[in-house]
Formats: structure tokens, sequence, C-alpha cells
């Protein structure tokens, strides 16, 4: 990265589509802090803080954790590390939360991995998931590398009994409709940047040489 410049940027992508992966490279390749919704509310929740409590609260009864606490898990997260260069993954997941976020914060891109359905309902049929962390593995893709074992501890991974096809097509619309506002909201700041592919060996090349000229 180029020295003492502070780069800001969103990973956005469907469920399957690799961004976990493409995120892992971001961050190696140019040494950005990466903030992840999902870490950070498994965190709060671990350290009985009070927005871990009330997120407990409603993860608990069923529901989703509302907007308004998220934003502000996110945005507080942010402003601790203004001086670090930083990769935000899994937020926002609305256009407001997306305005919020706008306000506070210089973007200076958002990578938007556009990955056929097709191709991600078959790579999920072969997905298995340590679900304490949420780390994901895919058979003959990504595998673990001991098959059935998550790498860092060691425990049984299991698949999701909503991983068959015709559930995780419907999480793909659902995906499509909630963030076609924010891609077209970005579009209008004139950061987003759309990466189509099938796999993420196909995506990356081109991640990686657009954000090595946006960091020159």
């Amino acid at each position: 990265m180029a020295s003492g410049k502070l780069f800001r940027t969103i990973i956005m992508g469907a469920p399957g589509s690799g961004k976990g992966t493409v995120s892992g490279r971001i961050v190696k390749s140019f040494n950005l802090k990466h903030i992840s919704s999902g870490d950070l509310l498994r965190s709060n929740i671990e350290k009985r803080t009070e927005l871990g409590l009330i997120a407990e609260k409603y993860i608990r009864e069923g529901k989703l954790v509302p907007d308004i606490y998220i934003t502000r898990c996110i945005l507080s997260e942010l402003d601790q590390i203004q001086a670090h260069s930083w990769l935000l993954d899994g937020f926002p997941r609305t256009r407001e939360q997306a305005e919020d976020l706008w306000k506070q914060e210089q973007i200076d891109t958002v990578i938007n991995l556009d990955v056929p359905f097709e191709v991600i309902i078959d790579r999920i049929r072969s997905r298995w998931v340590h679900l304490p962390s949420g780390r994901v593995y895919n058979v003959g893709f990504n595998d673990p590398k001991t098959p059935g074992r998550d790498d860092e501890t060691g425990e049984p991974l299991s698949q999701r009994p909503d991983d068959n096809p015709v559930a995780v097509r419907k999480r793909l619309e659902v995906y499509d409709a909630c963030t076609r506002p924010i891609n077209a909201y970005f579009n209008e700041k004139g950061v987003l940047a759309t990466f189509k592919g099938s796999t993420t060996d196909e995506i990356w090349p081109h991640v990686k040489q657009y954000l090595e000229a946006k960091l020159k």
C-alpha cells in the first residue's frame, strides 16, 4: 500500500460468492484491517457489552438485531480506528445503513462480487460450516485441512439444514432485493466497482489490479 495513504473499502457479495476468500486476500495483500459485522456482534455478545446483551436478546428470540444497534456498533468501531485503512464486510445491509455510513466515513471504493446464482447454489451444496465461529469451507474449492474438521479448533463441521437448493435460491433472491438499492446508492456516489466471474481465482486478479491502481 502507498505509504501514509488511508484507504477505506467495503466488500459486497451474496452468500456463497467467495466474499470471505476475497476479503482474506485483500486484507493480506494490502494490509487492511478487516472489520466484519458478524465478528463484531459475536465479540460484543461474548464480552457481555450493553450492545451484546441487546443483540443476544433478539437473537435468542429468533429476531434480527435492529438496524440502529448494528449501525451504532459498526460506526463506533470505525471511529476507534481512524488511523487505519480498513475493509468493511457484512455492512451496510440497507440503504439507510449505507447513508449513515457515508455521513461518517469517506468511502474510497465498494467491491461488489457478482457471481451467477446457479454457480453459488452448486457451491453451497458442498459447503461445510464451523458453527461457533462462522468459518466456511467448500469441498473441492476451499477444503478444510482435515476433512470434516475446523482448521483452527479441530471441532466438527456441519452442513446447515437450509443449505438445500430451494432455500438457497430464496436467500439469494432476498439478498439481491436488499442489496440492489445499496449498490445503486454507492453507484450514484461513484465508488461502486463490480467484478463478475464464477470463481474466486477468476475474480481475484481483477480485484487486485483494481486496488493496486487505486492505491498508487
